[in-house]
């Protein structure tokens, strides 16, 4: 019988890191997930085993990685709030940099020379054209945006000194649940426009608050590319086979190529669940720019990787599925 390749998932009980340790086992990987549990769930890890820790410990990681003979990382741990890194820099920078700065230095002590990075289109700020390409200047407006900016650079001069392969992906949106209904996306705070929509709509909190609606956007709300969490993690197993075929380092975009403001959003929830979703204004949040649209044509050329649920109609009745299973659960407890 073939061995299954060992992938190690930081991050790995989150809602992204869940739904890509699906993926890799259903393409034939064993996922080993590295998670400390701090916004994660132990009960989304379904797919292989999970070792409870902080990826900080380069120890434990370079532990992990020679015990497991591990053929390649899947780096997803980290702090991801735009507002709250406007507030607790301190925290952003000690955990996404300090965390990939242990991880890269566990694999270089064991010979792991495989790594796919979890960026985001944070790293990009204000765009100067829509939609953005990879080659669109990087100025990003967080520390959550500069964070992942300086892991970027970190990893690529991994690359040019010790001959670390690698691809980056830098995250749109992510949204949607996996259509089975073995995960969901759970936040605590929620701070996801979909969610938190779909808690309006169903009186789980009072209003949905709208920040800013005076951007230069056709209807004042900001917009937004937004890629099926599905999606998101079949890109990562694309990822990993693309470096197992010893494939060029690359950085890509990973979004639909199309754009919803806010109030788009609203609407559509509203058509599917039939109830009126209660919304109040509030001023802008820092660091949120007007609009962030995909160029998503590198990750097609050089992965293979297209969308296949990531139209807006399938991602929100993904996503209202799953927390409509939530809620009667919830109600008969």
């Amino acid at each position: 019988m073939t061995c299954k390749p060992n992938i190690l998932v930081t991050g790995g009980a989150g809602f992204i890191g869940s739904h890509t340790c699906k993926a890799l086992a259903d393409a034939g990987y064993n996922p080993i997930t590295l998670d400390d549990l701090s916004t994660g769930h132990e009960d989304a890890v379904k797919w292989g085993p999970i070792v409870k820790g902080d990826v900080r410990n380069t120890d434990l990681v370079q532990r992990i990685l020679t015990q497991n003979n591990i053929v390649a990382v899947v780096h997803l741990a980290a702090k991801a709030y735009v507002g709250e890194s406007m507030v607790e820099p301190a925290s952003y920078y000690a955990a996404n940099v300090g965390g990939t700065i242990s991880l890269l230095q566990a694999c270089n002590d064991a010979k792991v020379a495989r790594i796919v990075f979890s960026s985001s289109c944070a790293t990009y700020g204000i765009p100067e054209h829509l939609p953005i390409s990879e080659a669109a200047a990087q100025n990003p407006l967080s520390p959550y945006g500069r964070t992942k900016l300086m892991c970027e650079q970190m990893i690529h001069d991994h690359g040019a000194a010790y001959g670390l392969q690698f691809v980056i992906l830098r995250y749109f949106n992510a949204a949607g649940a996996d259509p089975s209904g073995d995960l969901a996306e759970r936040h605590d705070p929620e701070t996801h426009l979909i969610p938190l929509a779909l808690m309006a709509a169903y009186g789980q909190m009072r209003a949905l608050t709208v920040f800013g609606t005076d951007y230069d956007t056709p209807d004042g709300t900001c917009i937004r590319d937004y890629i099926h969490v599905c999606d998101l993690a079949r890109a990562h197993v694309y990822a990993v086979a693309h470096l197992l075929r010893n494939g060029p380092n690359l950085a890509v975009n990973l979004g639909s190529g199309h754009g919803y403001s806010i109030l788009e959003i609203v609407t559509e929830i509203q058509q599917l669940t039939d109830r009126p979703i209660p919304m109040s204004e509030a001023p802008r949040r820092l660091g949120d720019p007007p609009a962030l649209v995909a160029d998503a044509r590198v990750a097609a050329r050089t992965l293979g990787f297209v969308t296949q649920r990531s139209d807006i109609s399938s991602i929100v009745a993904d996503a209202a599925r799953r927390f409509q299973i939530d809620a009667v659960h919830a109600n008969n407890n």
